[in-house]
Formats: C-alpha cells, sequence, structure tokens
C-alpha cells in the first residue's frame, strides 16, 4: 500500500466532504464504543480495570522478554510440525510466500483479515504473479473490489456501508437493492463459500502467539477465518514479531480484553489454538502449516523510547473513541493504521519525514482548502462513481 500520510489534510477534507461516509462512520465507531463500555465495565469499574491491567502487564512482560520468548516460540512451533520462517522486511515475508507458492503449486489463496498483509503489499504481489487471491471476509472482499483497502483495524468497515452497493453491483449485475445487511450477506454465501472449500492455500494473520506451548491463536467472528485456517491443505500464517506472549494464562486475560474492547462482545465468536499441520489421525486440517515472523521495523521501535507502542493488541478501541477518526475515517490516515494508533505507529514504521502533514495534496501540488483542482485518489473516485 503506498504511503499517502502526508496528505492526511486534504484526504480528510474529502472525507468531511462525503456525507454518506459521515453518517456509517459515525455509526459504527459510536456504536462500538459504546458496546465496548457496557461489556468492559459489566461486572463494575474495578474488575474492568483488574482485568485491563492484568492484560496490558502480559504484554508488557512479553516485551521486556521478547528475544527470549521468541526462540523459545519458534522452538515450540517447530517441535509441533509448523515451520517457522523469519522475515526482516515486507520484502523478504513476499519471497517467502512466493516460494511456499511455488513448493506447493498453489494457483489459488483465500485469505482472513490481515492488517500485516496489507502493510507488506502482500495481495498485488501474488497476483502479480498469477495467484488468484479471495478476500474472505465479507468488508474485505467489497473493499478489493473498490480496489481501497481496510479503513478499521479489525471491525467490518465502517466504510463499507457508504460504499457498497454501487461497486458489488457493478461487479456483480446484481439488482439494485437498499439492503446492505441481508443482501449482503446472500451475495457472500453464494459467492464466497464454494471457493472457501476448494483452495490450494490459506492465509491469515495471528493475534497471539504463544511461546510455552507454540499455538498460535486467532479470535474471529466469521466463519471464513477458521475456514481458511483448516480447510486449505497449505495454511501460512503472517504474524508480526510482537504478537508473542508468554503463556496460556496471558492468553486467557487478553482474550476476555480483545473481544470487549474491539467489538463490546464478552467472547468472540471463534476461538482457534492452531497447534500445527493435521495428525495421522486427524480427520481435517492442513496437511503444512508455516509460521512467518515478521519485523518489518519492530526491532528498531523495540530499540527506542517508544517500544510500548509494540504492546498495542490491535483492538480498535482508540479509532473508535478518537472523534478525528470519528470525522474522517480512516482513509484519510494515508496508510495502514488510522486513528490514534496509526499517528503513532506510521511514523516509526515509515519514517516521520512520510507522516508529516503537508498543506498540499502531493499528487497534485493542490492546495488542500477546497481541493480547486478537483483531484481525487483513485480510491476515493471510485467511492462516488455510479
Amino acid at each position: 500500500m503506498n504511503v499517502e500520510s502526508n496528505s492526511f489534510i486534504p484526504l480528510a477534507g474529502i472525507a468531511i466532504g462525503n456525507a454518506d461516509l459521515q453518517a456509517a462512520v459515525r455509526k459504527g465507531t459510536g456504536n462500538a464504543h459504546t458496546r465496548r463500555l457496557a461489556a468492559m465495565y459489566q461486572s463494575g469499574t474495578a474488575h474492568g480495570d483488574a482485568m485491563r491491567a492484568l492484560a496490558a502487564e502480559a504484554k508488557r512482560r512479553a516485551l521486556r522478554k521478547l528475544p527470549e520468548l521468541l526462540e523459545l516460540a519458534e522452538k515450540r512451533l517447530t517441535e509441533n510440525g509448523v515451520i517457522v520462517l523469519w522475515a526482516e522486511d515486507g520484502d523478504e515475508a513476499r519471497r517467502h510466500v512466493s516460494e511456499i507458492v511455488k513448493r506447493h503449486a498453489v494457483s489459488k489463496v483465500t485469505k482472513a483479515k490481515s492488517m500485516l498483509s496489507e502493510e507488506i503489499a502482500l495481495n498485488p504481489h501474488l497476483e502479480s504473479e498469477g495467484v488468484t487471491v479471495v478476500e474472505t471476509d465479507l468488508g474485505e472482499y467489497i473493499i478489493k473490489i473498490n480496489h481501497e483497502h481496510p479503513s478499521h483495524i479489525i471491525a467490518r468497515d465502517p466504510q463499507v456501508q457508504s460504499q457498497y452497493p454501487r461497486p458489488v453491483r457493478r461487479k456483480t449485475r446484481d439488482a439494485p437493492t437498499d439492503d446492505a445487511g441481508g443482501e449482503m450477506v446472500a451475495f457472500a454465501r453464494k459467492k464466497l463459500r464454494p471457493g472457501t472449500c476448494r483452495p490450494d492455500m490459506g492465509i491469515s494473520g495471528g493475534n497471539f502467539i504463544i511461546a510455552e506451548t507454540g499455538t498460535l491463536a486467532l479470535v474471529t467472528n466469521e466463519g471464513n477465518g477458521r475456514l481458511c485456517t483448516s480447510m486449505p491443505r497449505v495454511h501460512v500464517a503472517l504474524v508480526g514479531i510482537e504478537k508473542v506472549i508468554e503463556t496460556v494464562e496471558d492468553y486467557a486475560a487478553l482474550t476476555q480484553v480483545l473481544p470487549r474492547s474491539g467489538t463490546g462482545q464478552l467472547m468472540p465468536v471463534y476461538t482457534s489454538m492452531i497447534h500445527g499441520p493435521r495428525k495421522s489421525d486427524d480427520s481435517d486440517g492442513p496437511e503444512h502449516v508455516y509460521v512467518i515472523l515478521v519485523d518489518n521495523g519492530r526491532s528498531k521501535i523495540y530499540a527506542t523510547k517508544y517500544a510500548e507502542v509494540l504492546s498495542c493488541i490491535r483492538c480498535g478501541a482508540c479509532q473508535n473513541a478518537c472523534p478525528v477518526y470519528r470525522s474522517t475515517g480512516g482513509h484519510a490516515y494515508g496508510w495502514v493504521y488510522g486513528g490514534p494508533i496509526g499517528a503513532v505507529l506510521t511514523p516509526l514504521l515509515v519514517g516521520l519525514d512520510n507522516a508529516v502533514p503537508r498543506l498540499t495534496h502531493r499528487a497534485c501540488a493542490a492546495p488542500a482548502t477546497g481541493l480547486p483542482c478537483g483531484h481525487r485518489p483513485a480510491a476515493h473516485a471510485a467511492r462516488s462513481a455510479p
């Protein structure tokens, strides 16, 4: 994904002028924020704060012991039959995936939502090599049709509501509909389910890696995520090195806080604990499991006073609470991570020079106020097309 973080001011101007987008983002983030407060403090303020403190300490302790925990995780994963690969940057991560594709003669890949795959621009890379990539998350599928990127870390993209049905109807020639819930789900069931049953390879992210057991932990709300990890003969998980935690007990604490913070649920619909490829007496599961541990700038952050940002569990709660994100949505931030976490993480990962806002649009040097040139980035042009 191209870095356009410098263009926050003009891109925010475009977003603020889009009434449909404003309504969708404010509704989505407002509802999520309200649900989070209700779920987190259901048993009282003291109990909610204690849960948060316990989870925070689990992540901070893991960061303090990160080098040794990564070595332990590699050892335990390998013992479980997982092939562990290390990627210093996005280029190396993409090369690893390409080599796996060639090794197993893969022609079709199904993906669960993965922000790390967006960070390393994996989809266009695979498609340039002739591999068919299918995003099985409904929001991600619609975004891909519209040639855009996620605007929220985990939730069903709040901008999808304002963008559907136009791009999907153009792509599928479906009849017009205002039912962005039932019709979209019915479409996904018809279009996506057959593809998830016959893929060569599935790609996922990873919420946590438990070092003591060598377990990849995934929390999801849609069945597509589990299909991507269990139905294909090859499963590849792209995981940032900061996602390693120490113990199963730590995971128990974190998996209570993550759904409460992200979606206002007490528990996610699906909790997957992946220990490796299928065994000889297993009736299903992938034949090969790869975990690619991706650095891509995280080690540099770890060595600075900003290392605390690596304890982020990517729940998206800061986005839902942020008045700026609530006004602009995620695309205005110009890169993978929007909202408060993006404002901190983007300059650390891509450099401060690529994150300082400019008062002109980089593509045409137009003044931000009013955008008199009429320029729109491709993604925004597609959103406004009939």
